[in-house]
């Protein structure tokens, strides 16, 4: 237990210090070549934006902060895959072995994952901050971006069903679920709502501490089922974001972008269902869950209704506009994120 403890917490550590050893050149190289939007997106659609908006967005500093942060946590991670690994390969024993996480049946699919949809989302990225000349200031399309998230969803759901040949999912206090084909399009859901909370992304910090606890709560999980290859990568993860968050202490100096959310929501889809707990994502993913639905529930309203429901949506602006200040609403949705992250790790371990 002590030695599967070290190698899950040890990948931790390391991303952390490779995060905060490479953040400091990455983010001069942010300021340097402006990674920002150029445009705030209250200067777009002006009529259909509330002074509101426009205030907590200029104030935000949209045309001003990198975007890209994100890079930071994917690079990490890698560092570490990496030097462990060779490790290992050029310096066998018990001790390399042991601490080299890289497997076929845990971390290779969620590792491929990662940063295929990473480096997706910094493509997106790069075309909003440069894309002004090609008439693609706004990044890839939202069919193109949607479509791209199923079809990442449905390459997993593939490998899945006909490689791990997991026709199944298990509900905690009842048992297994049987779902035959069906198994595929839930899967490829389940990675799209997971994915469209990535508008969380929109405070100081924010994002980075609610995607903390999640991947801190399926590393639990993992160790529990004894998955350690599979909690030392979530482990990884989390000591990129700690990383993040360390320069991202308000004002941030970077938002997570595309590069950064694409990668964590869709790697904490296929984490839930490596681990055969995706029924307690919704618990585990919460506030994720509720910023997707609060934007969801606010563009159908204004449609049908020609009413809003929150004064600004996603909610976190919504209490921002009620007057909290943002460090305020970061925190309280980090102490959100960390009390859904115990109940769905407890649901998962006693069901």
């Amino acid at each position: 237990m002590t030695n599967d403890l070290i190698k899950v917490l040890f990948p931790a550590v390391v991303s952390f210090l490779v995060g905060i050893a490479i953040t400091p050149r990455l983010s001069s190289l942010m300021y340097r070549y402006k990674m920002w939007r150029k445009k705030s997106r209250s200067q777009d659609n002006v009529a259909e934006m509330s002074e509101e908006f426009k205030k907590i967005h200029n104030e935000k500093g949209e045309t001003g902060t990198p975007r890209v942060g994100g890079i930071i946590i994917w690079l990490s991670v890698l560092a570490v895959i990496v030097i462990l690994y060779f490790i290992s390969f050029f310096v066998p024993g018990d001790v390399s072995e042991k601490l080299n996480f890289l497997s076929r049946n845990q971390t290779l699919l969620p590792l491929g994952m990662f940063l295929f949809a990473s480096i997706f989302g910094l493509a997106d990225d790069l075309l909003q901050i440069y894309g002004k000349g090609l008439n693609l200031s706004e990044g890839i399309s939202r069919k193109m971006r949607i479509l791209t998230v199923l079809l990442i969803g449905a390459v997993g759901a593939w490998w899945f069903y006909f490689k791990l040949e997991n026709l199944s999912v298990h509900v905690p206090f009842y048992g297994d679920l049987w779902l035959g084909l069906l198994f595929i399009p839930f899967f490829m859901a389940t990675v799209f709502v997971i994915f469209s909370g990535s508008v969380i992304d929109g405070i100081d910090g924010l994002a980075g501490g609610v995607m903390a606890s999640a991947f801190g709560a399926y590393a639990i999980i993992a160790i529990s089922q004894h998955q350690i290859d599979l909690a030392a990568f979530c482990a990884a993860i989390i000591g990129g974001l700690l990383a993040f968050i360390w320069f991202n202490i308000p004002p941030a100096r970077f938002y997570l972008g595309e590069t950064g959310m694409m990668g964590l929501t869709i790697t904490l889809a296929v984490v839930a269902f490596l681990t055969d707990q995706v029924v307690v994502l919704p618990i585990i993913a919460l506030p994720l869950i509720i910023t997707s639905l609060s934007s969801t529930i606010q563009m159908f309203s204004k449609k049908y209704f020609g009413k809003k429901i929150f004064r600004i949506a996603p909610i976190h602006h919504h209490f921002e506009a009620l007057g909290w200040p943002s460090y305020k609403v970061t925190m309280r949705y980090w102490i959100i994120s960390v009390m859904c992250a115990i109940i769905g790790t407890v649901i998962a371990l006693i069901g």
